[in-house]
Order: C-alpha cells, then structure tokens, then sequence
C-alpha cells in the first residue's frame, strides 16, 4: 500500500512529463495522465460517483478554455487538480444551499411572527442589538424575533448547530449585561424579556 501511495505521488523530474501550454495534444497527453487520479480524489472527496464524473469534466473544461494562460511554476497535473477540488467544493455548497431550500419548502415557513419593531419597546433594546457583533445578532434575531430553531439556523446559514447555540449564549450574556447598565424599570422589564426567550 505504501509502495503504491509513494508511485502515485512520485515527482522525480525525470519521470515528469513536459506540457506547453496551448498544445492541444499536450493536453490531451495531460487529461489521458490525470483523469483517472483526479476522478479518484474526487470520488473520495464527494463520496458520489456520478457527481464527481461531473465535477471531473467540468475541471477539464475550465482546465482547457485556461491551457493557452497555463504557467509551469507548478506541475500541470497539479494545477487541473486544483480547479477540480475547486469544482467539487462549488457542488458541495450546491448540494447544501439545495437540502435548505427543499427543508424549508418541506417544513413551510414558520408562523408569523410579531414585528420585530413591537418587540423591540425602547431604543436601548435596539442599539444593544446593533452593538453585537453582526453573527451574533443575527442568531438573536432568528431565534427569537423570528421563532426559528436552531437547527434550523444552523442549515440555513451553513453552520453547526452547537455553533448556533454558542453565538446564542454569548448574545444573551452580551445583551443581558448591556441591558442591565441601561437605567430605570424599562431596563429590568427588558432584561426579563431577553432572559424568558430561552
């Protein structure tokens, strides 16, 4: 296994073949040589067949409409292997941007909410809000303006879930400590609003 990892990554010059850029048999020599590695990381890194034979043709298309602009600063192999990891990771976001869209069309948007601005009584609440850093604020937001789970955040903005709870947390505690230098009884009410939404 090791003999066969260490050929596959030998790079002696002597066994390197020379690309000119623009040559179209080169290219050809190039995609006959490549292919087969580059469907392989591919396969390994999407764990679909089918969709990494796509991601790999795609990768020699751009590959080919960029021979003529090829520098051999690194090996060309190497280089069509990039834009191939590239054209995978743009299906991955893809594929992930298409489960949000089809679990939000499949749960339905939640019920309607208050407005915000109803929610929101005095200007301290808001310019605590807006003191946030924009993540955490927009966790608040979601969660509790607009009654999302978090699981829910966490597919529609691509993040773990447990990352959504941290900036949840951390909002609070921000919010509360703000809310609680602001003056008179409004502060307090508010504080006991930021506290009950858990």
């Amino acid at each position: 296994m090791a003999e066969a990892i260490s050929e596959l990554f030998d790079t002696r010059e002597s066994e390197r073949p020379a690309y000119t850029a623009g040559d179209q048999a080169d290219f050809e020599r190039l995609y006959e040589a490549s292919y087969g590695k580059i469907l392989g990381t591919l396969t390994a890194m999407l764990g679909d067949r089918a969709a990494a034979e796509d991601c790999a043709q795609d990768a020699f298309e751009r590959a080919l409409r960029k021979w003529e602009t090829w520098q051999p600063i690194a090996p060309a192999e190497a280089w069509v292997h990039r834009i191939a990891i590239n054209a995978a990771v743009s299906h991955q976001r893809k594929m992930r941007l298409r489960e949000v869209g089809e679990v939000i069309r499949r749960i339905g948007r939640p019920g309607v909410a208050p407005d915000p601005q109803q929610l929101i009584e005095s200007r301290d609440l808001a310019d605590a809000l807006a003191s946030l850093p924009a993540k955490q604020a927009a966790a608040i937001v979601l969660r509790h303006y607009h009654g999302y789970t978090n699981r829910a955040i966490a597919q529609a903005t691509g993040i773990p879930e447990r990352t959504v709870a941290s900036r949840l947390a951390v909002a609070k505690k921000r919010l509360r400590a703000m809310l609680q230098q602001s003056d008179g009884e409004r502060g307090s009410l508010r504080l006991v609003a930021v506290s009950d939404v858990d």
